[in-house]
């Protein structure tokens, strides 16, 4: 399902292809936890995505990358809290926290690199 785009950063895309997946599985939530959990979930992510193009364009990366990082934590929280309200079903849950660890890992690489060359 990869959009990879070679001008972005590999988190950017990553982020991009969790959102194409992520949407849909949030459509899926039962309607009393659709319009808190799952437009908080939502909303975070395209704020995630926001951040990472913003630190793509900019020469000071460091601060919106740790933003992002912070945000995305946010989001892994409220991932989990869906699954213990029985609100997603276990194989969605664990598919979705694997993409939410490795856009984690790839921020925080990007969040050294750039902390490296300032």
């Amino acid at each position: 399902m990869s959009t990879v785009t070679a001008n972005n950063p590999q988190a950017v895309n990553a982020c991009h292809d969790l959102l194409l997946w992520i949407i849909p599985q949030l459509d899926k939530l039962p309607r009393v936890r659709r319009f808190t959990l799952g437009e908080r979930i939502e909303n975070g992510l395209l704020d995630v995505l926001e951040q990472l193009t913003d630190a793509a364009y900019s020469r000071a990366k460091a601060e919106t990358l740790r933003q992002a990082n912070l945000r995305l934590d946010r989001v892994r929280h409220l991932w989990r809290l869906g699954h213990e309200l029985k609100a997603l079903p276990t194989r969605p849950y664990g598919h979705g926290a694997q993409l939410l660890e490795d856009l984690g890992r790839q921020v925080g690489a990007w969040r050294r690199s750039a902390a490296g060359s300032a």
